[in-house]
């Protein structure tokens, strides 16, 4: 390693200065890499509407100047002395936390995002020199390997950014509910950037997939593009009522609001229904749980451990979001896109040619 100063790098990225979420260029100073550190050049970042929610402070608790990006891709380009599975000129994602007390149970567990002090998000958080964290819009920065992962030489890395909160966020959830045992049905609400990782990974896993859409124009993509066995628009009652106690598991992409009671019936005894999109409340009748022991749960990202084993499976099984590469000076256009639900499913900022 270098000598403190000799360490201390100048970033260049975009930022936004105030709650209207406009971005900007931006220079700032990347904290000290440690002893158990990697300094890596961001090429990639996905774009994610947690993007939108902080840059516009939605959530009340932003720290500007803030620069967005939690799906983060890129190459080695130093470690510290303590680093012996990572090497320069290594490809490397980081998600959506850089670190946690690494010493609870769900830390032990490689959980690390259900850390009980808090995971620390990668942008908007408190860094452990007590700076704030500031993401992946910007030309590298500096992580604990830890909270670092290998991304397969066989994975593009544009394909790889929008696996490390899209990706995980869906298969966290079904990897925990045994989701990867072919002959299993599954349900997926939305076809936005998770629900078409939803169907992705459920194909991969030899699951018999539905989709269910308020847009009856996207059937034809859902079901000769990405493969799935069943479009259902969910405002038509009875194509809902065929398909009556069909389901073993459910994930509910969908953040707007929307009735949850209209697809428990279709889920079988001791079925699952797991949402993962942020809906500001959820109404549901008792029955639709009590009677055939059905279950409700949340999930959030992953743990270390899940997100390395799905990187893994993606590269070995090809499984490949469908992005849409932008140079950085796009990005205020993307997001108010994403915003309007205008892409095809993810955008992935193309930092390494771009930001200059």
């Amino acid at each position: 390693m270098n000598t403190k100063e000799d360490c201390k790098e100048n970033c260049k990225g975009w930022a936004a200065r105030d709650p209207s979420g406009v971005l900007s260029p931006y220079q700032f100073n990347r904290r000290v890499p440690g002893l158990d550190d990697i300094s890596l050049k961001i090429t990639h970042c996905g774009v994610c509407y947690a993007d939108v929610v902080w840059t516009r402070n939605k959530h009340g608790d932003s720290k500007y100047p803030l620069v967005p990006g939690h799906e983060i891709v890129g190459i080695v380009k130093e470690v510290g002395i303590n680093v012996v599975s990572f090497k320069a000129g290594d490809h490397v994602g980081v998600g959506t936390y850089v670190s946690s007390c690494q010493q609870c149970e769900y830390c032990n567990e490689r959980m690390e995002v259900n850390c009980e002090k808090g995971s620390v998000f990668t942008f908007n958080g408190i860094d452990v020199d007590g700076t704030v964290t500031k993401g992946g819009y910007s030309s590298h920065i500096v992580v604990h390997q830890r909270y670092c992962f290998k991304i397969p030489d066989n994975l593009p890395l544009a394909s790889a950014a929008p696996l490390l909160c899209a990706g995980i966020t869906v298969y966290s959830p079904m990897i925990r509910h045994h989701m990867n045992h072919a002959g299993k049905s599954l349900g997926v609400i939305g076809l936005g950037g998770l629900g078409h990782m939803a169907v992705k990974f459920g194909k991969a896993f030899g699951l018999n997939v539905t989709i269910f859409s308020t847009s009856a124009s996207k059937k034809d993509e859902a079901l000769n593009i990405l493969g799935a066995d069943k479009f259902i628009v969910s405002s038509d009652k009875d194509q809902i009522e065929a398909s009556s106690k069909t389901l073993d598991f459910i994930i509910d992409t969908a953040s707007g609001d929307h009735p949850i009671d209209l697809y428990m019936p279709l889920l079988k005894t001791a079925g699952v229904f797991v949402i993962v999109g942020f809906p500001s409340e959820i109404k549901i009748h008792p029955a639709n749980l009590i009677i055939g022991m059905k279950s409700i749960a949340g999930s959030v990202t992953g743990g270390t451990k899940d997100t390395q084993e799905m990187l893994d499976f993606c590269a070995k099984e090809r499984v490949y979001p469908d992005i849409e590469v932008i140079p950085i000076q796009y990005v205020n256009e993307a997001l108010e896109r994403m915003i309007n639900k205008d892409v095809k499913y993810r955008f992935v900022i193309d930092i390494e040619n771009s930001l200059v």
